[in-house]
């Protein structure tokens, strides 16, 4: 056996090696498998429900959750509303236009009382004036509908500043949960040091940094929709605007005619 294996098989002195290098293997590799194993697992046990953050969070939670569902319903209302269908009919301006350029106030104004909306409100004013006076001024229509138009604008475009309120407010009153949780975690301290219990510093610290999140989640969604419905309004406001501005040439020429 030595014949043919004879280098097969280590020496004592080299076994003994191999076995103590083998020992400090484990000892080194043990420690770290089971660090890295415990950030796998911990979170499944630290994760906290949806009751647990309002309960750590306090009134300020039911204050956010409100305001949350407030944004929610704005954003709903307004992909509802701010819609070119209900602003600028294009259905309604074609029979409006086809109304003034053949000279039907009638028809107009049974068009503008029929279709309700904020081009028919500018519409209706400007034909209120026009058939009041037996010569319109030209500068009084344009003032006119100017005036209405404005209006309606700013009914359109003052909707979406609720968004930007939620979305201002929001914010802080997550940062005056952090304070108040921030003053429970102090008070505990400076009360008693000697007898601070780490499970009320651990509540105090829990509600500020829970409120400060919810707060960022309720302000950051509601200014990134105001964004939007600003810039949809702002469209539509133009549209607007060239509507107003060819009803006014119409309604000008029909009087000089």
């Amino acid at each position: 056996m030595g014949l043919f294996f004879g280098n097969a098989f280590p020496k004592p002195e080299s076994r003994g090696r191999a076995v103590r290098w083998t020992l400090w293997l484990w000892v080194g590799l043990v420690p770290w498998v089971c660090q890295a194993a415990e950030p796998a697992a911990a979170p499944l046990a630290e994760q906290m429900t949806l009751g647990e953050i309002i309960q750590t969070g306090g009134w300020i939670m039911y204050v956010l959750g409100a305001m949350s569902i407030a944004g929610v319903a704005l954003i709903v209302y307004f992909f509802m509303t701010l819609r070119q269908e209900l602003i600028i009919p294009k259905a309604f301006t074609l029979e409006l236009s086809r109304a003034l350029a053949a000279g039907e106030s009638e028809q107009a104004r049974n068009a503008c009382l029929q279709h309700p909306s904020p081009v028919g409100a500018v519409a209706l004013a400007a034909l209120d004036y026009t058939e009041r006076v037996d010569t319109a001024d030209p500068g009084m229509v344009k003032e006119i509908i100017e005036g209405e138009g404005s209006r309606q604008a700013a009914q359109i475009q003052n909707q979406t500043t609720y968004l930007l309120d939620i979305g201002v407010i929001a914010p802080m009153i997550g940062l005056l949960g952090t304070v108040l949780g921030m003053l429970t975690a102090f008070n505990a301290v400076a009360l008693d040091i000697a007898r601070a219990k780490p499970i009320v510093l651990a509540a105090g610290v829990s509600q500020a940094l829970v409120t400060t999140a919810a707060g960022l989640l309720v302000g950051i969604p509601a200014m990134i929709f105001y964004a939007y419905f600003r810039g949809r309004t702002g469209k539509l406001i133009g549209q607007l605007e060239a509507v107003s501005a060819d009803m006014l040439t119409q309604l000008i020429k029909r009087k000089e005619s």
